[in-house]
């Protein structure tokens, strides 16, 4: 089993949403990735999804993106991301997936050597913050992705853990943050994150800090190929 990560496809989900007018490098982008994905990817792998996957604002206008995502090849497990609008429902959301594709939320999966976690996050609020609406966002999206690690931990058994997130784990200026001391306090081997684009991406984390690896995987990041997870 190889794992491999893509985040933020943006499928159109039924509406007018060319991707292009953000670049002309986005022209086309779903068939470049489909290319590299066939190319690369056997049923016997791994692909992490780390969410804003469709446009799409009810599950029924989803579907044909899922079923596109679903159709290639490999064990997909996906996440929700701020944009996954259609994402309501964890049981109606599992219930559309085909065998073999899987969606997180508060929960773990172990597949063959490795087991998988992961919560949406949010944007890191210092606990000083007088933003209280934020606050309360950042705290409740820190207890969402302990209960998955600690699933995590308990599916482990020595097997390592591997972490997603759409949002970024780090502050501003790159510095820890909730979510970087839960990562590091059950032992996540790997963390693959996304929702940067543009600037953003001039500056996304690449590297390892405290004994956990982090990867940026949007996909225009990328342009538009898996990332393959080696050191897993």
């Amino acid at each position: 089993m190889r794992i491999f990560a893509i985040g933020d496809l943006h499928l159109p989900g039924g509406q007018l949403k060319p991707m292009d007018i953000f670049g002309a490098h986005w022209e086309g982008h779903f068939d470049k990735i489909c290319a590299d994905w066939r190319a690369r990817v056997t049923e016997k792998d791994v692909v992490l999804l780390p969410g804003d996957l469709s446009w799409a604002m009810t599950l029924e206008e989803a579907a044909p993106d899922l079923e596109a995502i679903c159709t290639l090849p490999g064990r997909k497990i996906l996440l929700r991301g701020n944009h996954d609008y259609w994402w309501s429902s964890i049981t109606r959301v599992r219930g559309l997936l085909p065998a073999g594709n899987y969606a997180l939320q508060n929960d773990a999966l172990a597949i063959d050597g490795a087991v998988f976690a992961g919560s949406r996050g949010w944007t890191v609020v210092p606990e000083n913050s007088t933003n209280a609406q934020e606050l309360k966002i950042y705290r409740r999206e820190l207890m969402r992705l302990e209960f998955s690690l600690q699933s995590a931990q308990k599916l482990s058994q020595g097997r390592p853990i591997v972490a997603m997130l759409h949002f970024p784990p780090f502050g501003d200026r790159k510095e820890g943050s909730g979510f970087t001391e839960l990562l590091e306090k059950y032992g996540v081997n790997t963390c693959v994150y996304g929702h940067l684009h543009g600037e953003g991406l001039r500056t996304a984390f690449n590297g390892e800090k405290n004994g956990v690896k982090y990867a940026c995987t949007s996909c225009d990041g990328l342009g538009f190929r898996l990332l393959e997870l080696t050191e897993v």
